[in-house]
């Protein structure tokens, strides 16, 4: 009896004691003078970290042993005007010994450069400093982050200068993201040393020069998003050692240039292939056909040309082929079978059909469509009063002609543009709802209802009346 009793009492000890152990001291330090750095938390984002109470507790505190912060997760809230912090990013955080992932995003409003003060943090895995945002150049010994971390995100930020050569030390990333900065000069040769990359997002810069030969030596790259730069060039040939694990390709808003190469018909796991917005000349690849996992492709704003293969793809949910040299004379059966798509775009695509027999197998997903600069008669009608979710429809400079009284505005519609047709009757009061709308050049006729657009979107009709036109005699 008095074992048990003994026993109870140990048990009682060490339950006292479980439930009044407090975070390390220097963690706690660390934290709070972080927090001392933040000058504004309208939202009160770090409201929880109070001085005296255990900092494995607060919110977004992770400890997963001995009583160490592990993580530490501090998020804006980008849909809310006060979700946000100002200050600065104090290098107290250095102190949290066994820190291992740093996740400060959707901050908005913190300045100062780049954290050298991480280069001390041993057991540093994740680095996720996204919209924070920092500025100035990302430093040179960047490479000292060390061999163990895995991701490193500095997306949304304002950094400048080239992308240091000594990123190549950081053998073990799996995820490299620079996004969304001002970063300048070349596409960096060393990043052909970092064999372990999944994905390497370069977007939103102002990076140039020809993409270098490197990936050869980066086989399990599956996402590769260098759009919105300045490259220039040919794609590189050895992009064509990733046709068994790349997903996503996106190289469009750059001044890249020559042929589109026929090896991109042979990813085998392609989902996104995003080439718009270059200098791409000739038909584009025959080998296309083999692309039958394809979701998305973007091949608009070039300068491509007939014939366009004949694609076995299963399924597309969004295709772009506006503004090329095609003929393609009808929209495409694979587009008209496909049971998925939401986004079809085939502005300026020498599309000569009567829109009134157009059959496409699903209209329910679509929410873009875009006809535009064709030679398209006949009535969208029957194809809009079946879509439920479409926020836009263009179809300017085309020979629609139908009853614009008629047409069914899906409760989603934002923007119309019928501009440039053979369109009559009047003008619905639905229209009022709609964010951009574009009717000049048509056949419409009657008093205008009540809406905020300007004359332009009237002009050019046969006796439309009312404001912003003239008023009704």
């Amino acid at each position: 009896m008095k074992s048990f009793i003994l026993f109870l009492s140990l048990l009682t000890l060490q339950c006292l004691r479980a439930t009044s152990r407090t975070c390390h001291v220097d963690d706690e330090t660390g934290l709070l003078e972080f927090k001392r750095g933040i000058t504004h938390d309208p939202s009160g984002i770090l409201a929880s970290w109070k001085p005296g109470t255990d900092c494995c507790t607060w919110a977004g505190i992770t400890c997963l042993y001995n009583d160490r912060v592990t993580a530490v997760w501090v998020q804006g809230q980008p849909d809310k005007p006060d979700g946000f912090l100002s200050g600065t990013i104090s290098p107290s955080l250095a102190k949290l010994r066994s820190l291992d992932g740093l996740y400060l995003t959707d901050l908005r409003n913190i300045t100062g450069q780049f954290p050298v003060w991480l280069y001390g943090l041993s057991n540093l895995t994740y680095v996720y400093l996204q919209n924070v945002p920092l500025s100035g150049r990302l430093p040179t010994d960047i490479g000292k982050l060390g061999t163990q971390l895995d991701v490193l995100s500095l997306a949304g930020n304002r950094f400048t200068g080239s992308i240091p050569a000594s990123l190549s030390q950081l053998t073990g990333l799996t995820q490299l993201n620079l996004a969304g900065n001002l970063i300048t000069g070349k596409f960096p040769i060393g990043i052909g040393s970092l064999r372990n990359l999944t994905q390497l997002q370069l977007h939103n810069n102002q990076l140039s020069q020809p993409i270098p030969e490197i990936f050869s030596s980066i086989h399990q790259l599956r996402f590769l998003n260098l759009s919105h730069n300045k490259f220039s060039g040919k794609i590189p040939n050895s992009i064509s050692s990733l046709s068994s694990t790349l997903a996503f390709l996106e190289l469009g808003h750059n001044s890249l240039a020559g042929q589109i190469p026929s090896f991109l018909g042979n990813f085998q796991t392609l989902d996104t292939l995003d080439l718009s917005h270059n200098n791409f000349t000739g038909p584009v690849p025959k080998t296309f056909s083999n692309l039958t996992k394809i979701f998305n492709l973007d091949l608009s704003h070039n300068s491509l040309s007939d014939p366009f293969p004949v694609m076995n793809v299963k399924g597309i949910e969004s295709l772009d082929l506006s503004n090329n040299n095609f003929h393609l004379g009808k929209i495409p059966n694979w587009v008209t079978l496909s049971p998925i798509i939401y986004s079809l775009k085939l502005a300026k695509c020498g599309i000569k059909i009567n829109l009134t027999n157009w059959k496409p197998k699903e209209t329910y997903f679509y929410d873009f469509i875009d006809l535009s600069e064709n030679q398209i008669s006949g009535s969208p009608i029957p194809l809009l009063n079946r879509t439920e979710y479409l926020v836009g429809f263009r179809a300017a400079g085309n020979r629609l002609s139908f009853d614009l009284g008629k047409l069914k505005f899906a409760g989603t519609m934002k923007e119309l543009d019928l501009s440039r047709n053979l369109v009559f009757g009047g003008v619905p009061n639905s229209v009022a709802g709609l964010e951009k709308l574009d009717l000049s050049r048509n056949s419409l006729c009657g008093k205008l209802p009540p809406t905020k657009f300007p004359a332009s979107a009237f002009v050019g009709n046969k006796c439309l009346c009312g404001s912003p036109l003239p008023a009704c005699k």
